[in-house]
């Protein structure tokens, strides 16, 4: 369980610091960070207590979908991540500044690289689920749809509250949900690995 856990809170430290850096970069986010950062600019609260907010919300909407219970649990996920996202932003990224475009580019590319580490890592532990995947899997549950149709379901609604409420949407929004799923499993994989390999020591 200490080996499980260390790989699922690894995992959502590194997968923070990636979002933070594809916010600090600022040429667009995914779709739930970009209506994260949207209610944290209206609201004047931070990103990360709005990804508890939202997680807690999502929650309650997926026990609504599939009729069932909220898996409380699953907080515990979005709470991690939120902490350790307003932690890089508001201290660990505070002097990050960019001279160029390029080096803003650069610096998304790696926060993307890190976000697809951090949920090859937590994702082997399967030991908190995120609501935000939980919404993916309600759907498919409910109303039949692929997993690939209710995962787009999922980002296309992120994205139009993130619209509405004027989210960092750009290139990079594009750029992420084109890759993110490419590069999660190029390093799944190999995380899996290791990951069996340390189970075993």
């Amino acid at each position: 369980m200490v080996k499980r856990f260390s790989f699922y809170f690894f995992g959502l430290m590194i997968l923070g610091l990636g979002v933070s850096l594809t916010i600090k970069a600022d040429v667009g986010t995914g779709a739930w960070d970009a209506l994260n950062v949207g209610l944290s600019n209206l609201t004047g609260l931070t990103v990360g207590t709005w990804v508890i907010l939202v997680g807690l919300i999502l929650i309650f909407i997926n026990a609504m979908i599939i009729k069932g219970r909220p898996n409380l649990l699953s907080m515990l996920t979005p709470i991690l991540v939120g902490f350790t996202i307003d932690f890089w932003i508001l201290i660990g990224l505070n002097e990050l500044s960019f001279d160029s475009l390029l080096s803003q580019y650069f610096i998304f590319v790696v926060g993307i690289v890190l976000i697809a580490i951090g949920v090859s890592f937590y994702l082997q532990a399967d030991f908190a689920p995120n609501p935000v995947d939980q919404f993916m899997l309600a759907l498919h549950e409910r109303f039949g749809f692929s997993l690939m149709v209710s995962k787009t379901i999922g980002e296309v609604l992120a994205l139009v509250f993130a619209f509405m409420l004027n989210g960092p949407i750009g290139l990079g929004t594009i750029i992420i949900t084109l890759t993110i799923g490419p590069i999660i499993q190029l390093f799944y994989q190999p995380v899996q690995v290791l990951y069996k390999k340390w189970k075993l020591v």
